[in-house]
């Protein structure tokens, strides 16, 4: 038996495992994996987790480097940018899930990136707030940005395209 997720069941899944004790979480399926682990720590400390998403497509998704919750999923599915076709020699970065796309950790803060910054591999590019959990999109690979496609504050899609960059 084939086990489907869509992205408002993994949304009550993700909800109803933060409100209970359960401390690490795994679920496996024809073309995903899903693991949640959860680490405690001071509630005044950004609460962060990631998503990982192993597809045929080009994406950087990439485990966050501070002590939080982590949730990883891999999907074999393929992700539809929603905009327009870019250059062939650029990737994009797609989100993971739906949330809310910000540039910079906290409000007149600093943007984690700018058009031509130059970014590393581990390298925070921006946070997706779902749930109230902020997710750090890291940099899988050294490249610089070429096109932010979304404004701060704006809801996003799973799948739409953030930025693209040109890898170095």
């Amino acid at each position: 038996m084939a086990m489907k997720l869509d992205h408002d069941d993994l949304d009550r899944l993700i909800e109803k495992i933060s409100t209970s004790d359960i401390q690490e979480f795994s679920l496996e399926g024809e073309d995903f994996k899903l693991e949640i682990k959860r680490n405690l720590f001071d509630k005044n400390y950004l609460n962060t987790n990631s998503t990982t998403n192993n597809s045929s497509e080009k994406q950087i998704i990439a485990p966050p480097i501070a002590p939080i919750d982590s949730i990883s999923l891999s999907d074999n599915a393929t992700a539809t940018p929603t905009a327009p076709p870019g250059r062939s020699d650029l990737t994009d970065i797609v989100s993971p899930m739906v949330g809310t796309f910000y540039r910079a950790a906290a409000p007149g803060e600093d943007p984690f990136v700018e058009l031509g910054s130059k970014i590393n591999v581990g390298q925070t590019i921006c946070i997706l707030e779902a749930m109230k959990l902020m997710n750090e999109i890291e940099s899988e690979f050294n490249a610089e940005i070429v096109e932010i496609l979304v404004e701060n504050g704006t809801p996003v899609e799973f799948g739409q395209v953030l930025m693209r960059v040109k890898q170095s």
